[in-house]
């Protein structure tokens, strides 16, 4: 085996059923691992690197050629994890794939952890600690948005921002501290009223760039969307027609979806996870089984970023009153944003207009009679009329509230993240106090804090502890 302070590793990096499969191997003995499970005309190694080459997996104790695959020699330093590496691209599935693992570790490779291929790429200066988090962020991501915010983070978008700031904190940090080793000296020192605006300038960028870490969250994790009403108002036609196929079974009986049902959808680039309720109404009108669906749905709308309430327009009149109580009702009850919408308006007695009138005239909710937007959303599930306009109305409302240099998506920040510039904010904003009162030796304290905490980002000051945390998150091959 190898020495375990400079082994070798290896991992299959590729997800189960695809086409090809692919053990990576990292490590000083990368290139005998590969030579010793596999063959070809060329063997892979200095002469032959970066080039994929043709050969055969085999076996010691197989005489004979093996499966046909491609191997690949790339020498550190240029290569991701900074290490010799070398990979096998195999036939897909999963026998093949473990077969060579198990070859590759039998010539003395050891299986990688989580994520370790990264941390090696992060510990050998190839990635900065916030690129290596974007390797996780890319595999995770949901929607195309998500994917392009893990791309701008992989490149670099966030720590180049994150380094400049630690690199103006640590300059004055240099002040300060040359005012206590020189205090006898007449150096040419800022005034100390200039010094303090730049400290409150850094303060400032800090604190704004954690706010993005909103926006970075609403991208990442998706939006949780409930659909919400009465029993036959259209929620589950409304989640066939968001999905483009049939889901959820649809018929004309009340009370059909007895359970909720999860499916995701991507609007304007956000993934919104989108749940299906059971139909509410009285307790009374509903059976045991129906009884428990209604539950969950209330458990759902708890938990909402978003509620959908759907209004039943194709309904005789006389059921209004009783579904704009349900409406105000359910307003009230959620924690999330809230947003009434009329379905089956192709089956709908009245026009748009006289169905919000016939809302604002029970006046029930004069929060609406103030609203910028229009009162209700008005689609049919059926005919698909109105829907772009609803997905509209839920991509604004996702992100209403957030900075618009947030929206933007440049560099937006993780909740890891926000969480140290917000402590370095609040420490700058000491230093500032300090600096004020002339006090230099707690102001270069509280710009050492600083430092160190932005570093932490980055992966400049961060310990053991928290890079085992970070990338413990990975899966394995990654």
């Amino acid at each position: 085996m190898f020495e375990h302070e400079n082994d070798t590793i290896a991992a299959i990096c590729t997800g189960t059923g695809g086409a090809v499969g692919i053990i990576r191997i990292s490590g000083p003995h990368a290139l005998d691992a590969i030579r010793a499970v596999w063959h070809g005309r060329r063997m892979p190694g200095p002469e032959h690197a970066r080039v994929m080459l043709y050969g055969h997996i085999v076996s010691g104790a197989v005489a004979g050629e093996g499966e046909p695959s491609l191997a690949v020699f790339m020498p550190g330093p240029h290569s991701f994890t900074g290490e010799d590496v070398a990979e096998i691209h195999c036939h897909g599935g999963s026998f093949a794939a473990r077969r060579a693992l198990r070859l590759v570790l039998q010539a003395g490779a050891r299986l990688a952890q989580n994520g370790e291929f990264t941390r090696r790429a992060f510990l050998n200066g190839k990635l900065d600690l916030t690129q290596a988090e974007g390797v996780l962020d890319l595999i995770n991501a949901g929607s195309e948005r998500a994917g392009l915010l893990a791309e701008r983070q992989l490149n670099g978008a966030v720590g180049s921002l994150v380094r400049d700031i630690r690199t103006e904190v640590v300059h004055l940090l240099s002040e300060c501290e040359s005012r206590l080793d020189f205090s006898e000296e007449d150096l040419d020192w800022m005034p100390p009223d200039v010094l303090r605006e730049k400290i409150g300038a850094l303060r400032k960028q800090a604190a704004n760039l954690a706010l993005t870490a909103r926006a970075g969250s609403l991208i990442r994790d998706g939006v949780s969307l409930v659909i919400a009403g009465p029993p036959n108002a259209g929620k589950s036609s409304l989640l066939n027609r968001m999905l483009g196929y049939d889901r959820a079974i649809v018929t004309p009986i009340p009370g059909t979806t007895r359970d909720t049902l999860e499916e995701s959808v991507s609007v304007g680039g956000i993934s919104f996870r989108v749940t299906d309720t059971a139909g509410l109404r009285e307790a009374g009108e509903a059976d045991p089984v129906e009884a428990m669906g209604m539950e969950r749905s209330q458990q759902s709308l708890g938990a909402a970023d978003i509620v959908l309430w759907l209004l039943d327009a194709s309904a005789p009149a006389e059921s209004f009153p009783a579904q704009f109580e349900a409406v105000n009702k359910a307003k009230t009850a959620v924690r999330g944003k809230f947003i009434p919408c009329w379905n089956k308006m192709d089956g709908a007695a009245m026009s748009p207009d006289e169905l919000d009138r016939a809302y604002l005239e029970e006046k029930t909710d004069t929060d609406y009679t103030a609203a910028k937007q229009p009162v209700f959303e008005h689609i049919s599930a059926r005919t698909g009329d109105g829907i772009e306009h609803l997905f509209r109305r839920l991509e604004e409302t996702a992100w209403d509230g957030l900075p618009p240099a947030a929206q933007s998506g440049d560099a937006v920040v993780s909740e890891r993240h926000a969480a140290l510039l917000e402590q370095a904010a609040n420490h700058l904003d000491a230093a500032c106090n300090c600096v004020q009162a002339e006090s230099w030796e707690l102001a270069g304290s509280s710009l050492r804090t600083a430092a160190e905490l932005i570093g932490c980002i980055t992966g400049e000051t961060a310990t053991p502890d928290i890079l085992d945390e970070i990338f413990s998150r990975f899966c394995i091959g990654k």
